[in-house]
């Protein structure tokens, strides 16, 4: 395994935004990780506000990149995210379509985004503290096991570099197994339709009525 450079810090906006800054004044580099204590505006998807207290994972992983972006690259790491999770003891699920949770809470969110010839991957994991959210419940590693945010860190690295380089139709089997909703009905664009599972470009496939459906970046409601 390459080295990686880590960036740590106290207290950051967003671990996103630096990461991105970097990229914007070509000093982002292939396997850099920025990781702070602190996020004083940490984000999701859609701009979605994450609270980021002391003691938690907040980290940006930067990776170069030669193709366009990879819609199968997400799979792999909500896999990494929740192996991550099962070698502590823990039993997490995949929400689509960047949500881990343990016991239907969440414990985990990830960000994929792209900026000129990188890919940023934002991720955080409740260990210590989980916040309070009006639109889902939440859950911590502390709840389960006594864990450092550097032991946490440390296996992240690892899993994130053995499930980006697995083929996708072992990440895709792997996804599907841990994945909430599969071959139940859900809620997509305010119709019910069935979750069928990924296809092998990495499209989630539904099925509504006689008609099938593949979505690659859209929420759905389980």
């Amino acid at each position: 395994m390459d080295a990686y450079k880590l960036l740590s810090f106290d207290t950051l906006t967003s671990t996103q935004d630096l990461a991105h800054d970097l990229v914007v004044r070509h000093e982002a580099t292939n396997k850099t990780i920025i990781i702070a204590e602190i996020q004083t505006n940490g984000r999701g998807r859609y701009n979605r506000t994450w609270i980021s207290k002391s003691g938690n994972l907040y980290v940006s992983f930067i990776y170069k990149i030669s193709d366009e972006r990879d819609p199968k690259l997400s799979y792999a790491v909500a896999v990494a995210v929740a192996e991550t999770l099962i070698s502590f003891g823990l039993k997490p699920q995949i929400k689509w379509p960047n949500d881990i949770l343990i016991d239907g809470k969440k414990i985990s969110g990830i960000l994929i985004e792209y900026s000129l010839s990188f890919v940023i991957i934002g991720i955080g994991i409740n260990i210590k503290h989980c916040p309070t959210s009006l639109e889902y419940k939440t859950a911590k590693m502390a709840d389960c096991v006594n864990v450092s945010v550097q032991e946490v860190l440390g296996v992240l690295i690892k899993k994130l570099e053995k499930w980006r380089d697995t083929d996708f139709s072992i990440v895709r089997e792997r996804w599907m197994e841990m994945a909430i909703g599969i071959n139940q009905k859900i809620k997509y664009q305010g119709k019910t339709a069935l979750l069928i599972g990924l296809n092998e470009k990495g499209a989630l496939v539904l099925r509504c009525g006689s008609n099938y459906l593949l979505t690659y970046g859209d929420e759905i409601s389980i």
